[in-house]
């Protein structure tokens, strides 16, 4: 079981936890942070090696949490254009290629490993879908996907990935593809998720900012952090709160808490 609730407020930690966190000051070196950076794309890779298409579960979720996939046409069978940056292996893209005939996607990714498992699946039609690997810090989606032509960009757990100091420069390129009164629908990881609290000292990078043993980072966002972030770009707000969850483990009477981020940012 698990229950659910939206908001602003963020999630209050016990006194356990806020000491733990309190007692974590220690920053993983500046040698290998920059060595970490240089890395990313080797990193993801790699995990994309190990687990194949088989580590994330398919999301059938993406409609039912994001109205604007229908909300945003203007009449039924209107034909949209999708970029989904980040694509991993597709577990977001395809249930959605699958529910709804009437989209054609654009999907990139940093590991090239991950572009060519989306290629190899067998819902992949060049009619519908165009996949292409692309580093969103530094390469021009313009080379890919004309200007101003995206109904929605869906930018799922990805920017989380990505140093703090770049992440602007994903959503300044991603802007340059959307269409003026479109939206960019996001959602990662929130402060304080559990993921964030099991941490080993040793992990972490800056505020917010910690690396997995694999390698590959993660940063848990603030409500303010990404509303600064995405109005620093031009981008309005529409929706940015807390989605906090308790997900419930009753074999091992565990309870879970899980905190996103989930927000809307229109171009105007």
């Amino acid at each position: 079981g698990a229950f659910q609730s939206k908001g602003h407020s963020a999630r209050i930690l016990s006194p356990e936890e806020a000491e733990r966190l309190a007692k974590d000051r220690v920053l993983v070196s500046e040698f290998k942070q920059l060595k970490l950076e240089k890395e990313a794309q080797k990193n993801w890779d790699l995990f994309y090696k190990r687990n194949s298409t088989n580590f994330f579960k398919d999301r059938h979720w993406t409609t039912r949490e994001f109205q604007e996939l229908k909300a945003c046409r203007e009449f039924a069978d209107q034909k949209l254009t999708i970029l989904e940056a980040g694509c991993g292996v597709g577990n977001c893209l395809f249930p959605l290629l699958e529910e709804d005939l009437n989209i054609f996607a654009y999907a990139c990714d940093f590991s090239p490993r991950a572009v060519e498992y989306v290629k190899k699946n067998p819902l992949y039609s060049t009619e519908r879908c165009k996949a292409f690997q692309c580093d969103l810090t530094k390469d021009d989606l313009l080379e890919n996907i004309p200007a101003d032509s995206v109904d929605v960009v869906t930018l799922i757990f990805v920017l989380s990935a990505i140093h703090p100091d770049k992440m602007h420069l994903v959503l300044k390129n991603i802007y340059k593809v959307l269409k003026p009164g479109k939206c960019v629908l996001f959602r990662d990881y929130g402060l304080y998720d559990h993921a964030m609290l099991r941490f080993k000292s040793g992990s972490k990078l800056g505020e917010n900012f910690y690396v997995r043993q694999d390698g590959t980072r993660s940063y848990f966002f603030t409500e303010e952090f990404l509303s600064q972030l995405f109005k620093a770009e031009g981008y309005e707000q529409v929706v940015n709160e807390y989605v906090q969850r308790e997900t419930v483990n009753r074999k091992e009477d565990l309870r879970v808490p899980r905190v996103f981020l989930q927000s809307k940012f229109q171009k105007p």
